[in-house]
C-alpha cells in the first residue's frame, strides 16, 4: 500500500542573524593595474562603489557568532595583509578563528590587484596605506553591526541556474588561451540563500556562485565591482533594498563569454542577468519557515492532491571546524630569489608584472618543498559551506553537491587567504594558464576535495533521520 508522500522544504538554519554593510570604495587615483596588458597605471574614476557585507550568525543555546564578510577585491597581497582584516574581526567579536570567514568577490577592476597597506613606489601607491586600513576598520565595524543587529531569523536555501559562466580554458593550435571555450558546459549551478524575521519580512539574500569578475579589463580605467554591482542592484531594488551577499564560488574555470571589455555596460548587463535569475529562485521559494504537507484527494474531473503550506521550525545546528593540508609543490616553481632576479632583468612589462605577481603566490607558500593549505568548513543548519584561500576549478563544488545531495553545498574562493588556482589533475600537461599560474602540484585538488568530504561527514555525524525532503538539495523538487 503507497504511503502518504513526505512533506517538502527548504534546507535551512533557524537562530539569530543579522547583516551589516559599509563601503571601502577607493579614491580615484589609487593604483589599479590589475592587467598587465594594461597601459595605465590609476585609476580614472568610479563605476559603482565597493562594499563590505558581513552576516552575523548564533544560536539561542551560543550567542558567539560566526561571521562571513563578502567584500569587493581581488586578492590578498600577503598573508599579513589578509590576517591584518581577518584579525580584527576575530579580536573585536572574541571569537575562535574558525567562525570568521572573510572571502573576496575577486573584482579585477576594484583598484590594487593585491590588497596592501603598503605600495611604496607604485604610480598611486601612496593611496594604499588609507584604503587597507579603511577596509581593516570597515570590517570590524561591519562584524560588531551585524552581531548587535541579530535577532531571532531563518536562513533557508534554493538552488537554481544561470548561464552567466562559461568554460574560459580554449585550446587552439599554437596552445591554449584564457577565454570562452564553447566546446565544454559550464557548471551553471546558482545556489540562492533567503534570510527572514519571525514575519516573513527578507531580511538578507545571499548568492553563491561561480564567475570570474573579468568582464572589465585592461581598457577598463574605473574603479567597478564588476558584474557584483548590478547584480546587488537588481536583487536589492526588488527586495526592500536590504543587503545581498555575493559570495563567490568555485571558479578556477570560469567566466563570462563576453569579457575583457572596457565598457561598465557590458558588467552591469552581466549583473542583470545573474541577479534576475536570482529573484526567478526568490519568486518559487516556499513562504519563509513552511513546509508543504500533501493535504489528501480532491474530487473532480480526476483525484487532484493537494498539497498546503504549512509552519516548519529548521534545525539550530550551528558548528565550524578548520583543517590544513599539506600540498607538495611543481618541482618547477621558482623560488623567490630567481623570481626576483628574472624579475629585476626584464625590461617587459607584461613579463615583469606576471613575474611580480609569481613572487606574491611564492610568499603565500614560502620557499619549501610543500605549501599548507588551509580551509574552513560550517554546517548551518541543514546546509554545508566550505571556504578554501585558493581558486579551485568548479568540478570540486560539482563532486562535493554530489556526494551530498540532502544538503546544499555553499563552496567559496579565496576565503581567508589567496594561494593560488587549483586545476583539476587532468589539465597539468597543458599550458593553460591556471596550470602555469599555481605553485601547487597535481593531483592537489582531487587531494582538496577527499578532505572536505570528511569535514563535511565529520559535522554531520550524528544527524538524525528526517522523514521531510529537504528543498535546496538534489532530493527536493
Amino acid at each position: 500500500m503507497a504511503q502518504q508522500p513526505p512533506a517538502v522544504h527548504h534546507a535551512g538554519f533557524h537562530g539569530r542573524i543579522g547583516v551589516a554593510r559599509r563601503e571601502i570604495t577607493p579614491p580615484v587615483g589609487i593604483y589599479a593595474r590589475c592587467w598587465a596588458a594594461a597601459r595605465h597605471d590609476v585609476a580614472e574614476g568610479i563605476h559603482r562603489p565597493l562594499t563590505l557585507t558581513a552576516l552575523a550568525l548564533a544560536t539561542a543555546e551560543d550567542p558567539t557568532p560566526h561571521v562571513l564578510i563578502t567584500l569587493d577585491a581581488c586578492s590578498w597581497g600577503a598573508p599579513e595583509a589578509e590576517w591584518g582584516v581577518r584579525g580584527e574581526v576575530i579580536r573585536r567579536l572574541g571569537v575562535d578563528p574558525a567562525r570568521v570567514i572573510v572571502a573576496l568577490a575577486h573584482t579585477h577592476s576594484g583598484g590594487p590587484a593585491f590588497l596592501s597597506p603598503s605600495m611604496d613606489g607604485f604610480p598611486g601607491g601612496e593611496h594604499a596605506e588609507t584604503f587597507y586600513h579603511g577596509i581593516v576598520q570597515a570590517a570590524g565595524e561591519a562584524a560588531v553591526a551585524a552581531r548587535d543587529a541579530s535577532i531571532p531569523a531563518t536562513l533557508e536555501w534554493e538552488y537554481g541556474r544561470c548561464a552567466l559562466a562559461a568554460n574560459r580554458d580554449l585550446p587552439l593550435p599554437a596552445g591554449y588561451v584564457c577565454g570562452y571555450n564553447p566546446g565544454i558546459a559550464a557548471d551553471d549551478t546558482l545556489l540562492v540563500g533567503r534570510v527572514t524575521d519571525a514575519e516573513g519580512r527578507i531580511l538578507a539574500t545571499l548568492v553563491n556562485y561561480a564567475c570570474h569578475p573579468t568582464t572589465l579589463a585592461w581598457d577598463n580605467r574605473l574603479i567597478s565591482p564588476d558584474f557584483p554591482g548590478a547584480l546587488r542592484e537588481t536583487v536589492e531594488g526588488a527586495t526592500a533594498g536590504v543587503p545581498c551577499l555575493y559570495l563567490q564560488g568555485n571558479m578556477g574555470d570560469l567566466a563570462p563569454r563576453e569579457q575583457y571589455q572596457g565598457d561598465p555596460a557590458l558588467a552591469d548587463r552581466h549583473g542583470r542577468r545573474l541577479g534576475y535569475a536570482v529573484l526567478s529562485v526568490l519568486e518559487g521559494m516556499l513562504p519563509a519557515a513552511s513546509r508543504l504537507e500533501y493535504q489528501g484527494a480532491q474530487r473532480s474531473g480526476t483525484a487532484l492532491g493537494v498539497w498546503a503550506a504549512v509552519p516548519h521550525v529548521h534545525p539550530g545546528d550551528l558548528a565550524s571546524l578548520t583543517f590544513d593540508l599539506d600540498l607538495p609543490l611543481k618541482d618547477d616553481f621558482p623560488r623567490d630569489e630567481e623570481l626576483e632576479r628574472l624579475q629585476a632583468t626584464t625590461d617587459d612589462r607584461v613579463e615583469a608584472e606576471k613575474l611580480r605577481r609569481k613572487r606574491t603566490v611564492r610568499r603565500w607558500i614560502g620557499n619549501g618543498v610543500s605549501a599548507r593549505l588551509s580551509g574552513w568548513v560550517w554546517r548551518l543548519g541543514d546546509a554545508l559551506l566550505v571556504g578554501l584561500p585558493t581558486e579551485p576549478y568548479s568540478q570540486l563544488q560539482v563532486e562535493l553537491r554530489r556526494r551530498f545531495p540532502r544538503h546544499p553545498v555553499c563552496a567559496l574562493s579565496l576565503a581567508n587567504g589567496s594561494i593560488g588556482y587549483q586545476p583539476t589533475a587532468a589539465m597539468y600537461g597543458t599550458d593553460v594558464y591556471q596550470v602555469w599560474q599555481t605553485p601547487l602540484a597535481r593531483g592537489n585538488l582531487e587531494l582538496t576535495l577527499e578532505e572536505c568530504s570528511r569535514r563535511f561527514q565529520e559535522l554531520l555525524e550524528g544527524e538524525p533521520a528526517r522523514a521531510e525532503t529537504a528543498r535546496g538539495g538534489s532530493a527536493g523538487f
